[in-house]
């Protein structure tokens, strides 16, 4: 069995040799950062809290090796094939709005490009965009889940008139319901009037 700790982990490479053997290694987020990650069997487990870190379990019935650090050349020899064909990790961002409205900020506006930037690098041949609406929690419940959907309709638009295919883009509308930051009703908050966009 293997737990998450943290959401973080960028990619976990698991090879399954003849028998049940499985190895675990930690490798860093594009941006440098590293998660956690706890590898666990019946007997036992271990973390693993370090860019290259890696632990075999050999059957459900043995414990996880102590960890050892592989240097970047070990990595490659050992499972340079593997995070080849691994799917790329999604790229996420946030585009604010002006109060009570659908249009972007003008900063939020200037982000576009490397959205599209984002999407024309993908290797994968099956590319999903999700574009999810948010608002804040001024005014009332139903108007906020028509805000928030008109809001990711229009960055769902303005991807299309840059050449993006509508038909790999998801619209979500969230509302109220899903702030960034937690407020009381009524209460005006800019980070959360926003459309998130997943690029996948």
């Amino acid at each position: 069995m293997i737990r998450l700790a943290l959401s973080v982990i960028v990619l976990m490479v698991f090879l399954i040799g003849c028998g049940t053997k499985s190895t675990v290694v930690l490798l860093p987020n594009p941006d440098g950062s590293i998660g956690e990650i706890e590898v666990a069997s019946e007997t036992g487990s271990q973390r693993l809290t370090q860019a290259n870190q890696v632990t075999e379990v050999k059957n459900q019935n043995s414990e996880p090796s102590t960890p050892e650090i592989l240097s970047d050349n070990e990595i490659t020899r050992t499972f340079g094939e593997v995070i080849a064909i691994s799917p790329e990790p999604p790229e996420n961002f946030i585009l604010y709005f002006k109060f009570d409205s659908s249009a972007l900020s003008s900063q939020s506006e200037n982000l576009l490009p490397a959205i599209i930037k984002a999407i024309k690098a993908r290797k994968s041949s099956e590319i999903e965009i999700v574009v999810s609406g948010h608002t804040d929690r001024v005014g009332d419940k139903v108007y906020n889940i028509t805000l928030s959907l008109k809001r990711a309709n229009n960055v769902k638009n303005k991807l299309v008139s840059l050449g993006v295919d509508a038909a790999i883009i998801e619209v979500t509308s969230h509302g109220e319901g899903n702030p960034l930051i937690k407020t009381a009703d009524n209460v005006s908050e800019s980070r959360n009037r926003r459309v998130e966009v997943t690029v996948k």
